[in-house]
């Protein structure tokens, strides 16, 4: 038997599975299927074409001391998929919310924090945890079992490997793994999926060159970036990255 609120507001062509319980101050788009057992509490805002799978806990009260019952909530982008057990908590009054983009894809046992920030189109694979505030870029891909730091803040088209802890910020376009995390190269083959041009790709591989191989400190390293480069796209996007990076970069 399910249990759902009569002030909840629920779309058109929505399924609700067995034991399912949804709270009061909830909104819920079109065409969006729930699972058994999922818990959609207070403060969710859920998108049309939204898959929540059995088990699911979306929108629970943060799990952080300082919070004291204010009113916030957790947005869930067009077309998300969210798999069993992943839980999804909202946010506390330094932000107001925590929100995930569209077209993301959440696997099983994931854990999305307090205040946490999630672009369009991430995937993050089963049992990865974050701590709160942490914000992660559109088409980034987080592999399995990865605990991130909070506060961390993780760029556009990265792929982080499975298994490693992230403690600083990983930047845009790469792939990062080992212990302690670092930078292992440009992400080529998923950036050449999504579009992007050899030239494109080139540029990308050089700025982290005198990023992470040319021995230069971080602050010089973008010196000579900002001076040798011409202002494209993805270097603007790697500059913009470092310069509201607040934990430091990965080594390389």
């Amino acid at each position: 038997m399910n249990t759902i609120s009569s002030k909840a507001r629920i779309g058109s062509n929505v399924t609700i599975g067995f034991n399912t319980i949804i709270e009061d101050d909830v909104e819920i788009g079109n065409n969006v299927s729930i699972g058994a057992n999922a818990l959609i509490a207070n403060g969710a805002r859920i998108s049309d074409n939204v898959k929540i799978h059995h088990g699911a806990v979306l929108s629970t009260p943060p799990q952080d001391l300082k919070f004291a019952g204010e009113e916030t909530i957790l947005e869930v982008g067009e077309g998300t998929e969210i798999r069993e057990y992943a839980t999804l908590n909202r946010g506390t009054k330094h932000s107001g919310k925590s929100s995930v983009g569209k077209n993301c894809f959440l696997m099983a046992y994931i854990h999305v924090a307090h205040d946490c920030i999630l672009g369009d189109n991430v995937i993050i694979a089963n049992a990865a945890n974050m701590g709160g505030h942490v914000e992660i870029d559109d088409y980034a891909i987080i592999g399995g079992m990865v605990p991130i730091h909070q506060f961390i803040k993780i760029g556009k088209h990265t792929m982080v490997g499975a298994g490693f802890r992230v403690m600083k910020d990983v930047p845009p376009y790469i792939v990062a793994g080992d212990l302690p995390l670092r930078f292992g190269g440009v992400n080529s083959i998923g950036l050449k999926r999504r579009g992007f041009s050899n030239e494109q790709i080139n540029t990308i591989k050089d700025v982290y060159k005198v990023l992470y191989y040319s021995g230069k400190n971080i602050s010089d390293a973008v010196k000579q970036i900002t001076d040798s480069f011409e202002k494209t796209e993805e270097v603007i996007e790697i500059l913009n990255f470092i310069s509201k990076s607040d934990r430091g970069l990965i080594t390389g």
